[in-house]
């Protein structure tokens, strides 16, 4: 664990959020500062920074979160849809220095995103 990293410390339990789903690879909680009716992240227990990390040593770790994003979304109603979404680096919108996925519903969503 990164021991700045306040996902890390949400992943371990040390920092409160609302979680809707944790196993022993991913957590998910609800944005702080939500973008959409439905803005949940799902993270990466293990601290990687970013998708552009992710290596051979990580053979089931994005499956694993896709996994959880799509089981999030249903359990959420976004039957008309979704984004999820991942940011890498700080041009591209990251600020949060840990891998993360948005999942992003709930509403008509607006192309391009940025």
């Amino acid at each position: 664990m990164a021991e700045s990293c306040v996902f890390c410390n949400i992943a371990a339990g040390g920092v409160e959020a609302n979680v809707v789903y944790r196993d022993e690879l991913v957590t998910a909680f609800r944005d702080l500062n939500p973008q959409a009716p439905t803005h949940i992240l799902v993270i990466p227990n293990e601290h990687v920074e970013s998708i552009a990390h992710i290596g051979d040593h990580h053979p089931t770790l994005v499956l694993r979160m896709m996994v959880v994003a799509n089981r999030i979304a249903a359990s959420e109603g976004l039957e008309g849809g979704y984004r999820l979404v991942t940011n890498v680096g700080t041009d591209a919108g990251q600020s949060v220095m840990h891998l993360h996925f948005h999942v992003l519903g709930g509403r008509k969503l607006a192309w391009p995103p940025g």
